[in-house]
């Protein structure tokens, strides 16, 4: 039995890359994986780590097309090439020569076909969603999010910068009604050392009648200077869990930013709100969005502070807290920091929960997965020696699709706990 498995199991590997020949292909460069590291990349996993490298044929630049070939030569795909970082290809292509006009309009075009799908573009009440989530969509290297007829775009590689040209085209094409795209690439091009033109408007302006809406909720992005692409879309249906369990409670949203957790409590019927940010820009927005929405404006209070100061001093007055913080986890080499940080701000938080009290509690650090932050917030809860229940797994919405090949993608993660 184990001996026709494998000779199966060899018969698929043969049959599923099989070399393909190209007029233009002695033109690529090529990149020579040393022996077995082709095994990722035959599952389809996007990268391939600069350790995995063996040679070089011709000379790549940052930012150029490569073929990427086994170790004897067999050709495994195609994909951006970036030397100087540890993911030295961001793959594109398992089989066929990519990057032709309509290879990028296909691409493209089944992305936003996913998000039309979900029901989450130009509705009467949702018009903000991710249109393209890098490695979700087959696109490594490059977030497209959407803000009514606006689409702001980040690419994290030189390659898909020197494609966006191509790139807005394709979006322009699948999304008619767009009618403006802002390319907000500068800070991440510029961790890589690449000097880049600065954050603007590359197609069209922002419409006049402007009003980005998620299930509801209004916010003011500020697409210039906000973080990410403005607003973190991820977290919208965590949102509505949150509008879901507020009616009558006190509420208490730690990393705040704009507000997006506070305004969705307000929205569920919340008796008191407030946002705590070490942001006062942050703040303001989240002020103006409570404006926005047309809620009294005494319901909600906004408090400036350094997060783990402020939790010094208790949290016993709220019937639910919120903590979404940064990354505190950039790499696999910050997690044990990562890990005590989330350990720290978590036990803060429940030492001082009053019985029946709820924690809405998330980390974005991709280099911790599901089970190492479950743990993290168990150990802060026996320290505190708290009984927590877990009510809800959390994590990213459908619209930030998550490739069976690249499980890595899988960054947002969350639980809901009852404290007793």
């Amino acid at each position: 039995m184990k001996s026709g498995l494998k000779t199966e199991e060899s018969l698929l590997r043969r049959n599923r890359f099989k070399p393909h020949i190209f007029a233009a292909m002695e033109t690529f460069p090529t990149i020579y994986l040393k022996p077995k590291k082709e095994d990722s990349l035959e599952r389809r996993h996007p990268w391939v780590f600069s350790g995995a490298i063996k040679r070089t044929e011709g000379q790549p630049t940052t930012g150029d097309l490569v073929r990427v070939c086994a170790n004897k030569g067999r050709v495994l795909g195609y994909g951006h090439f970036s030397p100087n970082t540890s993911i030295a290809v961001r793959m594109l292509s398992f089989d066929e020569f990519p990057l032709t006009d309509s290879w990028w309009d296909d691409q493209i075009r089944e992305a936003v076909q996913v998000r039309i799908d979900l029901g989450l573009l130009n509705g009467h009440q949702q018009n903000i969603c991710r249109l393209i989530h890098a490695e979700g969509d087959g696109l490594s290297g490059l977030i497209v999010d959407y803000y009514d007829r606006v689409a702001v775009i980040q690419t994290h590689s030189v390659g898909m910068m020197r494609s966006l040209e191509t790139i807005v085209k394709s979006l322009t094409k699948a999304i008619p009604s767009l009618e403006g795209v802002y390319n907000k690439s500068q800070k991440l091009l510029r961790k890589l050392g690449e000097q880049v033109v600065d954050d603007t408007w590359i197609n069209g302006k922002q419409p006049e009648d402007w009003k980005p809406m998620e299930f509801g909720r209004r916010f003011l992005i500020d697409l210039e200077k906000g973080q990410k692409t403005g607003f973190f879309i991820d977290q919208r249906e965590n949102r509505s869990l949150l509008q879901m369990m507020s009616k009558g409670r006190r509420v208490l949203n730690v990393f705040s930013y704009t507000g997006g957790f506070s305004v969705a409590a307000l929205q569920g019927g919340a008796t008191e709100v407030h946002s705590l940010d070490s942001s006062a820009r942050a703040l303001e927005l989240a002020e103006d969005a409570v404006i926005l929405n047309e809620f009294d404006a005494k319901l909600h209070t906004s408090i400036e502070a350094d997060a783990m100061e402020f939790l010094k001093g208790g949290v016993n007055a709220y019937d639910i807290v919120v903590l979404d913080p940064p990354a505190f986890a950039k790499s696999a080499s910050a997690r044990h920091q990562a890990v005590q940080g989330y350990k720290r701000i978590n036990q803060r938080a429940i030492a001082s929960m009053k019985p029946g009290a709820l924690l809405f509690t998330f980390s974005c650090s991709q280099a911790v997965d599901d089970r190492l932050f479950t743990h993290t917030v168990i150990s802060a809860a026996m320290q505190c020696n708290r009984t927590v229940r877990i009510l809800y797994r959390l994590h990213q919405p459908a619209d930030h699709p998550v490739s069976a090949f690249h499980q890595e993608g899988a960054y947002l993660k969350g639980l809901v706990l009852r404290v007793d």
